[in-house]
C-alpha cells in the first residue's frame, strides 16, 4: 500500500508461492494458491494498517501486477482452474514449438515479429495454451461446452476478485496481451490469423483493456468471509516488467530499467513507436495509461535465470542455507578464479533464443571451491545483463549512461557492484525496492474515475537512490566478458526433443 502523494510505502505483506516441477523442464503453480495468497496479503496488510492507525477506507484503488506469460484455463461455471498454471519458464512446449515451426515457410522463428514483436518460443502463452488444448481432455471438453476461459494470472485474479462465477470481469491489459503471441501490438486487438495459426478459439480470450481504467469492484470472498476492500475499484493492471518500468518513472524515450527477480528483464522505453530489434531483443507494449491514451512501446531483453540460480545453489546443491549466505560465500573470495557458470536451465532467452542450451560450469580446477562457484553464479547474472545491454545499445543507437535497477536481488551489494564493473557504467538502485508494486499502484491511482495519483512529470516525487560506480579497469571487464561468451557457446545444442524417453542424447 502506497501513499498516492509521496509514493511512500505504507504497509505490505508477502507470501511465498510454491513452484511445482512434475517433470524435468516442467514448472507449474496452483492458481488457487495464488488467489488465496492474494486474499491473505490483502487481509494481513489491512490488519497492519489498522495497527498503524491508518484508516483502510482511505484505500481508493487496487492495482494488479503478475508474472507475464504464465497460463491458466478455468471453468467459468464452477470458477475452478482446469489444470495447474503453466509458468512462463516452463519448457514442455518445445515439441509444440518444433511442430509449429514445420508449418512456417523456411521454419522462420520470427514469422510474426512485426505483428507481435515476439519470436516463436516456449516462453509465450499461445504455445502453452496449445499444449493444454492438445494434452488435457478436461480443457478440450470445457472449450467444446463453452465453459472455458483463458487468461494470464492478471486475468485469473481480476475475474476471481470481481465476483468469479457470479459476474466476474474477464479482461487483461495491453501489456499482458502483448506477451501471448496472439495480439497485434499495432491494432491493439487479438489477431484472427494468429489465433487460426495456433488453432485457439477466440471466445476463450479475455477482453483487452488499457493498463489504467476501472475494470470492476472488489467483491467479498465467500469462502473466507473476508472483505476488507469490498467495493474498492480494481483500476490498474500491468505485467510485472512494465509495472517496474512505470514504478521506476521511465516515462521518457530511452529510459531503461533492469529487474532482477527469478529471471532478469531489461526494458527500454521507445515512446509511441515500436522499434524492432536486429539483435535478438523483443518488442513489447510498455503501458497504455487510459482508454483514450496512446500505447507506449519498449524493447526488452529477457534472461530466464537470475535469482533462480541462487535458489538452485541453495535448494539443489545445498552449498548455502540462505540466499544471503550465497552472497557471503562470493564476498569471501571476491573472484570466480577463472570459473564460469552459464545457468541455461530453461535454454537461453535473449539475445540467443536457443531452447537447446543447458546449464554448464566450466574452467574448474582443483583449486575451485563452492565460494568460487557462488561468485561465478552472481557474475553470470551480470554477464547476461551485459549481453542484453549491448544488444539494446546497438538497436537504440544511444548507449545507456547508467542502469536503473530493482527487484529482490538488488539487495545484494556484491551483485550490484559486480554489475557496475561488468557494464562499465553506474548502476542506480532506488531505496524502495518494490517498484513493480509501485507501478501497479500508480496505474490504479491515475485511472479515470479514481484520479488520486498524478503521472505528470512535475508531480512525480524524486526517489532517493544508491549508486554503484565501476571499480575495475575496462580491460579486465572485457577479458572476463569474452571468456563468458566462450562458455555460452559451449552450453548450446545439448538437448533435442527426439531423444529417447525425453532424456538428453
Amino acid at each position: 500500500v502506497f501513499n498516492a502523494k509521496t509514493a511512500e510505502l505504507l504497509s505490505h505483506h508477502q507470501v511465498e508461492i510454491k513452484q511445482e516441477f512434475p517433470r524435468e523442464g516442467w514448472v507449474e503453480q496452483d492458481p488457487k494458491e495464488i488467489l488465496n495468497s492474494v486474499y491473505e496479503c490483502v487481509e494481513k496488510t489491512c490488519e497492519k494498517m489498522k495497527q498503524l492507525n491508518i484508516n483502510i477506507a482511505n484505500i481508493r484503488a487496487i492495482g494488479v501486477t503478475n508474472q507475464r506469460e504464465t497460463t491458466v484455463v478455468w471453468d467459468k461455471t464452477t470458477g475452478e482452474p482446469l489444470y495447474n498454471a503453466i509458468v512462463w519458464l516452463d519448457l514442455r512446449t518445445q515439441s509444440t514449438v518444433e511442430r509449429l515451426l514445420k508449418r512456417i515457410p523456411g521454419k522462420n522463428k520470427t514469422f510474426s515479429k512485426f505483428k507481435t514483436g515476439l519470436p516463436l518460443s516456449t516462453y509465450f502463452s499461445a504455445v502453452k495454451l496449445r499444449w493444454l488444448l492438445d494434452n488435457v481432455e478436461e480443457i478440450r471438453k470445457a472449450v467444446e461446452d463453452r465453459r472455458a476461459m483463458f487468461g494470464t494470472i492478471d486475468s485469473w485474479l481480476i475475474w476471481s476478485l470481481t465476483g468469479g462465477k457470479n459476474g466476474g470481469i474477464h479482461c487483461t491489459d495491453v501489456t499482458n496481451a502483448s506477451r501471448t503471441m496472439l495480439f497485434n501490438i499495432h491494432s491493439l486487438e487479438w489477431d484472427p490469423e494468429l489465433c487460426k495459426f495456433f488453432d485457439i478459439p477466440m471466445e476463450i480470450l479475455p477482453n483487452v483493456r488499457s493498463s489504467s481504467e476501472v475494470y470492476g469492484l472488489m467483491k467479498i470472498c465467500p469462502s473466507r468471509k473476508s472483505g476488507a476492500l469490498t467495493g474498492v475499484p480494481i483500476s490498474g493492471c500491468l505485467g510485472d516488467q512494465s509495472a517496474a518500468l512505470v514504478g521506476q518513472m521511465c516515462f521518457r524515450d530511452g529510459q531503461a530499467k533492469n529487474t532482477y527477480g527469478t529471471g532478469c528483464f531489461l526494458l527500454c522505453n521507445t515512446g509511441q513507436k515500436s522499434v524492432f530489434s536486429e539483435h535478438g531483443l523483443i518488442t513489447t507494449i510498455a503501458y497504455k495509461m487510459g482508454r483514450d491514451k496512446p500505447a507506449f512501446y519498449a524493447l526488452e531483453g529477457s534472461v530466464a535465470i537470475a535469482g533462480a540460480v541462487v535458489r538452485w545453489l541453495r535448494d539443489n546443491l545445498g552449498i548455502a542455507k540462505t540466499s544471503q549466505e550465497v552472497e557471503k560465500l562470493a564476498a569471501d573470495v571476491g573472484t570466480s578464479y577463472g570459473c564460469y557458470f552459464v545457468p541455461a536451465f530453461s535454454g537461453l532467452y535473449a539475445p540467443y533464443w536457443e531452447p537447446s542450451a543447458r546449464g554448464i560450469i566450466c574452467g574448474l580446477t582443483q583449486f575451485t571451491n563452492k565460494s568460487h562457484i557462488a561468485f561465478a553464479a552472481l557474475e553470470a547474472v551480470c554477464f547476461q545483463t551485459r549481453e542484453i545491454l549491448d544488444a539494446m545499445n546497438k538497436d537504440c543507437g544511444i548507449p545507456l549512461s547508467q542502469l536503473q535497477v530493482d527487484g529482490g536481488m538488488t539487495n545484494n551489494k556484491i551483485l550490484m557492484q559486480l554489475q557496475s564493473d561488468i557494464l562499465c557504467i553506474p548502476v542506480v538502485k532506488p531505496s524502495m525496492p518494490e517498484t513493480t508494486a509501485l507501478g501497479a499502484a500508480m496505474a490504479a491511482g491515475a485511472a479515470e474515475g479514481v484520479g488520486v495519483w498524478s503521472l505528470n512529470p512535475g508531480d512525480l516525487t524524486a526517489v532517493t537512490c544508491e549508486r554503484f560506480e565501476p571499480q575495475i579497469n575496462p580491460e579486465e571487464s572485457e577479458y572476463r566478458y569474452a571468456r563468458w561468451k566462450k562458455a555460452v557457446m559451449k552450453s548450446m545444442g545439448w538437448e533435442t526433443s527426439d531423444s529417447p524417453n525425453g532424456k538428453p542424447k
